[in-house]
């Protein structure tokens, strides 16, 4: 499946819950399709999304907090898996869009097709692991994590092919930090 594809798939599962996500391509899809105010989009900041994310979910306990992550965003940052499953935030489900590569930088390969990261989340302590390799399965896989107390952890494997023509985020980033705040109050 194309990361786009996963994108149509799961952007309309989301309804009002607060959504951190990843730099890059991550970001940048998310905009194109369903931008909102309760999105807080990481602009150059790579491998900080999860521990913003974290942040949220701890401040803010009766709030659903979503992280959209990429590989090597978990990669960049594997000791926040770590923190986030000895913190052990019930409300957080932690999304990874993983095409193995490091695509907005040019498609380098990312260590992801030989380090399963839903198992480096479920061995640092996240209480439920999924992983799906088909866009049909996004559905059933999102709404069973995002029901059950987490932190949770769900893998889309896709295949590198984000459109590079997918515009970049064109709010400030004190813009994106402003209406986020007004959103999650």
């Amino acid at each position: 499946m194309k990361g786009t594809e996963a994108f149509q798939e799961l952007l309309p599962l989301i309804n009002d819950e607060p959504v951190v996500h990843a730099n890059g391509f991550i970001c940048r899809e998310s905009f194109a399709l369903k931008d909102r105010e309760a999105n807080f989009y990481m602009i150059g900041s790579m491998g900080l999304a999860s521990s913003i994310g974290l942040g949220v979910a701890m401040c803010k306990p009766d709030k659903k907090v979503i992280i959209i992550d990429g590989d090597g965003n978990v990669l960049m940052a594997l000791g926040t898996l770590a923190m986030i499953a000895a913190e052990a935030p019930a409300n957080l489900l932690h999304i990874v869009i993983d095409n193995e590569v490091y695509e907005s930088t040019g498609s380098q390969r990312s260590l992801s097709s030989k380090v399963h990261l839903e198992e480096v989340a479920k061995s640092s302590g996240y209480k439920n692991a999924l992983r799906v390799e088909k866009k049909e399965d996004i559905k059933a896989a999102y709404m069973k994590l995002k029901e059950l107390p987490g932190p949770n952890f769900l893998l889309i494997k896709v295949e590198p092919c984000f459109d590079p023509s997918t515009g970049r985020v064109t709010h400030t980033p004190e813009e994106i930090t402003e209406r986020f705040m007004l959103a999650i109050r």
